[in-house]
């Protein structure tokens, strides 16, 4: 009972099913240059490396890794909402990427497997961080690296505001963004001690934390 209701509670807060995956999605849209930016770090990775995104919603980054290069990539998320949006993008974006449900610290991976593992704007929402770090260490490779980038706690409010204005959209969208900011997900934010923390009852050899407008850059080597 108990891995029943973990595979299916896997996050913290509201769950990204539905309606709410779709806007989601379709906000995600805006932070396209992201994902780019993101992609083309990623493609300095050997053709052919295995490659899992953790928790990739929509799927974009994934997708646009996959217009870079001959890569085997595999993404694996909570919500089955998000894997039907992030299929249905990759099949429009006409590449092949393996888009699964699944859960962050309990996945469906043998041993080994992957080269470079990826998490953007999720770890703050896993119900069990420690859980998930050591599922990615053990899915990697011996000498794989994982990168985790996501909202440090210690974002200002006004570089909050500067970040979703650089976002755009909609002044309602606006709003509710920067609201979920504000009042739930600097909330869920680690700083960067918790994660040092985290990582030091995981496996990995080395842990690297880089900082941004508003988040925090996490690379392990196993």
């Amino acid at each position: 009972m108990t891995a029943t209701k973990t595979a299916t509670k896997g996050y913290k807060g509201i769950g990204m099913h539905g309606v709410i995956a779709s806007w989601y999605a379709n906000g995600a849209k805006r932070r396209m240059s992201q994902y780019a930016t993101w992609a083309e770090r990623a493609a300095q990775l050997t053709p052919g490396n295995e490659i899992l995104e953790v928790a990739p919603g929509p799927g974009y980054f994934s997708i646009e890794l996959a217009k870079r290069g001959p890569y085997l990539i595999t993404g694996l998320d909570i919500s089955e909402s998000f894997v039907k949006i992030a299929r249905t993008n990759a099949e429009n974006a006409g590449v092949d990427v393996d888009f699964r449900h699944g859960n962050a610290s309990e996945m469906p991976f043998p041993d080994n497997r992957f080269d470079f593992v990826f998490c953007s704007a999720a770890f703050k929402n896993f119900t069990d961080p420690v859980g998930a770090l050591r599922e990615m260490h053990r899915v990697l490779k011996i000498g794989g690296k994982a990168q985790v980038i996501d909202l440090r706690k210690d974002a200002s409010l006004e570089e909050i505001d500067s970040e979703v204005n650089r976002i755009g959209g909609s002044g309602l969208n606006k709003f509710i963004i920067r609201f979920t900011f504000r009042n739930m997900l600097l909330k869920r934010a680690y700083a960067k001690d918790q994660i040092e923390q985290f990582v030091s009852q995981t496996g990995f050899r080395s842990v690297q934390i880089g900082q941004n407008a508003i988040g925090l850059e996490i690379l392990l080597t196993k």
